[in-house]
């Protein structure tokens, strides 16, 4: 698969019409301004310079702000401005973030024309009551609206989601990733609520009167969501904030489940129970070798063994192993679990994601 690549630009709290609870931009940014043409150009030139793939696989996207929001002759100048790279074959698409308010006819008629192919909705919730308590300023209704004239008009269609806002919880998690499903987006983003200093939410959180989720429980109900849309052969390309320096500074994370590898530990808790699975379905038939070889692909080694061996050491106590030995496997795909018993190499057992979707999906052990 060839590699994508993304050239990302910055517009920082520009065009957002509301303060959401959440939310403060600057703070996040604060080193970025409004990017000019020129800094635009900058932008796409530099990156360019590094990236070693064909400009099919290369895709302008601006982030951080609502991209249709902001002045109709600014989207256009910063659109214009990438022209020239597409019509080279520099750069393959643009993509846009935006609010699902901020959608209609015509905007969608000026984005095509410039090339943009995928718009990514902040939808954050499809509860009315979690939005309305957020400020976000739009209803479910919106949502479903926009995402229907995104789809209808050809565009790819992207949905963000947060989790842990005020007066959320796991059962308006899950429906919100039932919800959005029903809608087919081509991808998701999950993204745990944080306290962010010069928020509403931070004045709320130093009264007592939010409290965020805790590391264990953003993970555990991420997974859920994550193994949703995988089931459903929907691409969630991202979990938890991008650790940037801003972010990363003293004082700008208040309080809230961040890891900077928030989205690993996800996978890496996915892959247990789906080893667990393996090794119980494996054991309905035979009887486990108490020195076991569990095969993955490469890329999912450290997803299999878990942070600081985490996963090695639990699988080994809940089915009494005397070791457990991860290694990689050519003839596995991405997101498989295979079992063989050293010094042999094939796998005697595999369980897909597929497979094991559709085994939770029924139940089974």
């Amino acid at each position: 698969m060839k590699q994508h690549c993304n050239v990302p630009v910055f517009i920082p709290h520009l065009g957002c019409p509301f303060q959401c609870i959440f939310c403060n931009q600057n703070k996040i940014a604060s080193s970025r301004g409004i990017p000019t043409r020129a800094d635009l150009i900058n932008t796409i030139d530099e990156h360019l310079d590094t990236i070693r793939t064909s400009g099919e696989n290369i895709e302008l996207a601006f982030f951080g702000g609502s991209f249709t929001a902001i002045d109709r002759k600014l989207q256009e100048e910063y659109l214009s401005t990438v022209q020239p790279y597409l019509k080279r074959g520099q750069i393959g698409s643009i993509r846009i973030s935006t609010r699902p308010d901020c959608i209609d006819d015509d905007i969608l008629e000026v984005l095509f024309s410039y090339g943009v192919k995928t718009i990514e909705l902040g939808v954050q919730s499809f509860s009315d009551e979690v939005l309305k308590a957020s400020g976000r300023g739009y209803s479910c209704g919106d949502v479903f609206k926009a995402s229907h004239l995104i789809k209808s008009s050809g565009f790819k269609l992207g949905i963000q989601l947060m989790i842990g806002l005020p007066g959320d919880r796991h059962a308006l998690d899950m429906e919100s990733t039932r919800q959005a499903i029903t809608l087919a987006p081509d991808m998701v983003r999950i993204y745990p609520t944080l306290v962010i200093a010069g928020t509403p939410l931070e004045l709320l959180f130093k009264q007592n009167k939010y409290l965020p989720l805790s590391l264990s429980e953003a993970i555990t109900t991420c997974k859920e969501m994550f193994l949703q849309f995988q089931q459903h052969d929907i691409a969630v390309i991202r979990m938890g904030l991008h650790p940037g320096k801003e972010l990363l500074s003293p004082g700008t994370i208040i309080a809230g489940p961040f890891h900077p590898a928030f989205g690993e530990l996800v996978e890496q808790e996915v892959f247990k129970e789906q080893a667990c699975r393996a090794l119980a379905k494996y054991s309905e038939d035979k009887e486990l070798n108490p020195e076991l070889l569990l095969l993955v692909h490469k890329q999912d080694i450290s997803k299999m063994i878990g942070h600081k061996k985490n996963n090695i050491l639990y699988l080994k106590s809940r089915f009494q192993l005397r070791s457990i030995k991860v290694k990689t496997c050519p003839a596995c795909d991405r997101d498989t679990v295979g079992l063989a018993i050293e010094p042999e190499s094939e796998p005697l057992f595999t369980l897909t994601r597929k497979e094991f979707t559709e085994l939770r999906k029924g139940g089974q052990a």
